[in-house]
């Protein structure tokens, strides 16, 4: 037993516990439940087990949290006016239990649970506050964790990689490595996750998923969790397997809130609490045991074989009436309805706090938090490096991407040095050298703008999951990115103009090929900017649209005076400089004529024998090579520049909110 790891002792100890017992608990909790590695395991052995998360809850202490809302209304604007979702409706949801929003389609339950989670903020009015005191969104986003309806991991990563990059981040130096990892194996011990700990996101099962999405969240020891609709997509058994585990998280002392669309009457029986919204109005509030009762009052009596979760949705469907009669009836969720009904089924009881400890823990915990004064839990460079080393990986493990792009960049070398063979240094043919160049632009351009315009968009629903639970900052992870994309860049763009120079019969000068590279590797670089700019602010489907319809002026702006450059209009020169390819096209057609002996002729006159007359006529002959390269990096900047507010704007509700309602007000007065 000295070889077992302690997590994998106690565990075993508490399902051996539970099998030895002769008086299991009764009721609902007692049904078995399969879980992925083969055993049986009752909801009552899961609950024992849970006890097991003894060193998360030592090493990393979070205050309990109890949640109050009053008053809370949400107003959304549009082009057609102002549209009310949420009409001043109150509650209070406490720690040690299991809430369940429930309710209609279109009744406001994830709009409630983004507004209490923080993801909504503009268009809200009412009071919300924490353990008494007024909510510190610094402070609540530390202590809450939001896990959104689908289940985004990071693919290409193993369960326990994952969980290493969640403790790293969301840990930071609070725990040492090795407290770290026994956290890490204490909470897939307690999912169910420690036999899968090797299979990589992408081939977990849904249910799998769910568990590891919550695992994730855990690292940190969240006292409060929310959850948009957990059980979509699952099977009855996955579904009762993941409500089972969030009780098992409650009875910690965690406040557990989630949305359910339609639950079956055996899982609605494990919520402790149930909220009943329909219409943007709170028509029940308590138990869930007391909510039949409680529509036999307003006399609407459910049948004794009746879904009381059904039963409730289809009164509120069927009668236009029942929302705002049950609303009255509880104030529009200030009353409550409270039953002690774990106590009474002999399950496990929940950790409770009196709100005197609730409060002097939590003032105690806020305190400290100021004190630090770090929004993350990271500082900047190790977010970087942390993001950086996963990026990494990731690529590395993209094998199929990597031998595409490589197999695109050998084809099309070879296709372009086939097309302009040896036409390098032939003064017959400058202007066919010259639409080499062109050739090259074109297709750095067009590569590395459509790579993240098609890849980007999916990684940006990972990262709001991310950003939004305070994993690292938004300019950590986009230095990482920008960091991550330059080595396969730089091969890539090496091996592709290798290839076409040599066929193309250029000269084999290191200095001349040393500046034909950089401009190469610039405007890749400039180009992915500016995919990731479109890739940001649109889906795969609309960015595939926005982005060539971006790239074609710049590239009809590149190459205008092709032949009349002496006499390039001023009106055009201006436009030409806002095309970041005319900087990349002058400077590769600097790096080939700059400098450079008269070119070969096998006739007796060429025109082109002297390079500065073909770079007079394309409108070159003035242009310098380091500006070329300035205004790159320029171009780059601003690209990158353009995508990082483009991303936060995505990322961020608010900043959605406030422009989506500056329009339509612009547009309402128009």
């Amino acid at each position: 037993m000295s070889n077992v790891p302690l997590v994998r002792r106690a565990i075993a100890g508490a399902a051996f516990a539970h099998g030895a017992s002769s008086n299991p608990s009764p009721g609902a909790d007692d049904s078995s439940l399969n879980h992925d590695g083969g055993n049986q395991w009752t909801p009552a052995a899961l609950e024992r087990a849970g006890s097991t998360l003894k060193a998360l809850n030592r090493m990393a202490k979070r205050p309990p949290v109890h949640l109050l809302f009053e008053d809370v209304s949400f107003t959304v604007s549009s082009h057609k006016g102002e549209r009310r979702i949420l009409h001043n409706v109150s509650g209070e949801f406490r720690s040690g239990e299991v809430t369940c929003i429930l309710g209609p389609s279109g009744a406001g339950k994830s709009t409630l649970l983004n507004i209490l989670a923080g993801y909504m903020t503009n268009g809200v009015n009412g009071v919300i506050t924490v353990n008494g005191h007024s909510r510190d969104m610094r402070v609540f986003k530390k202590l809450s964790s939001y896990i959104m309806q689908d289940d985004m991991l990071q693919p290409r990563l193993s369960v326990l990689e994952l969980m290493r990059i969640a403790a790293n981040l969301k840990l930071g130096a609070e725990l040492g490595r090795a407290e770290k990892e026994l956290i890490i194996e204490e909470i897939l011990q307690t999912l169910g996750l420690w036999n899968h700990k090797d299979t990589r996101s992408e081939h977990l099962s849904g249910g799998q998923s769910k568990r590891l999405s919550v695992a994730l969240e855990l690292v940190n020891n969240p006292p409060i969790i929310f959850l948009d609709e957990p059980t979509t997509g699952l099977d009855i058994v996955s579904i009762r397997q993941l409500v089972v585990l969030l009780r098992l998280l409650s009875r910690q002392g965690r406040t557990i809130i989630c949305t359910v669309h339609q639950p079956s009457a055996s899982l609605f029986a494990l919520f402790d609490r149930v909220y009943v919204l329909a219409r943007g109005l709170c028509c029940y509030q308590g138990a869930s045991p007391l909510l039949v009762p409680y529509l036999a009052e307003a006399n609407y009596v459910c049948p004794t074989t009746h879904n009381p979760a059904d039963f409730v949705l289809e009164t509120l469907l069927s009668d236009v009436e029942a929302p705002a009669r049950l609303s009255e009836q509880c104030q529009n969720g200030k009353l409550c309805r409270k039953l002690d009904r774990l106590t009474a089924r002999g399950g496990r009881k929940p950790v409770l706090h009196s709100d005197e400890s609730i409060q002097r823990i939590f003032v105690e915990h806020v305190a400290k938090e100021q004190t630090q004064k770090m929004e993350f839990a990271t500082t900047f460079f190790t977010q970087f490096i942390i993001l950086s080393k996963r990026m990494f990986l990731q690529n590395k493990r993209n094998s199929m991407s990597l031998w595409i792009q490589l197999i695109h960049h050998v084809i099309s070398a070879s296709l372009l040095g086939s097309i302009f063979f040896l036409v390098g240094n032939d003064a017959n043919a400058p202007i066919v050298n010259f639409k080499f160049c062109l050739s090259c632009v074109v297709f750095f351009m067009y590569t590395y703008i459509m790579i993240p315009v098609l890849l980007f968009p999916p990684e940006v629903r990972m990262l709001r999951r991310e950003y939004f639970n305070r994993y690292y900052s938004l300019k950590a992870y986009y230095a990482a990115l920008t960091f991550s994309s330059l080595p396969v860049m730089i091969t890539l763009g090496l091996l592709f103009l290798m290839i076409c120079y040599g066929m193309s019969g250029q000269l084999l000068e290191w200095d001349r090929f040393l500046l034909f590279a950089v401009s190469g590797i610039l405007t890749a670089v400039c180009s992915e900017g500016l995919g990731l700019a479109v890739g940001s602010a649109f889906s795969v489907t609309n960015g595939s649209i926005i982005g060539p319809a971006t790239a074609a002026p710049l590239l009809a702006l590149c190459c205008y005076g092709m032949g009349f450059g002496p006499y390039i209009e001023s009106s055009m020169k201006f436009l030409m400089a806002s095309s970041y390819l005319r900087y990349g096209l002058s400077g590769f057609s600097l790096a080939l004529y700059s400098d450079r002996q008269p070119m070969e002729c096998n006739v007796d006159f060429c025109l082109y024998a002297d390079p500065k007359l073909i770079l007079r006529d394309v409108g070159m002959g003035n242009d310098k090579y380091i500006v070329q390269v300035v205004g790159l990096l320029i171009f780059t900047a601003l690209h990158r520049t353009l995508a990082y507010f483009a991303l936060r704007y995505r990322l961020t509700a608010e900043f959605s909110n406030k422009f989506m309602t500056y329009i339509s007000k612009v547009l309402k007065h128009r």
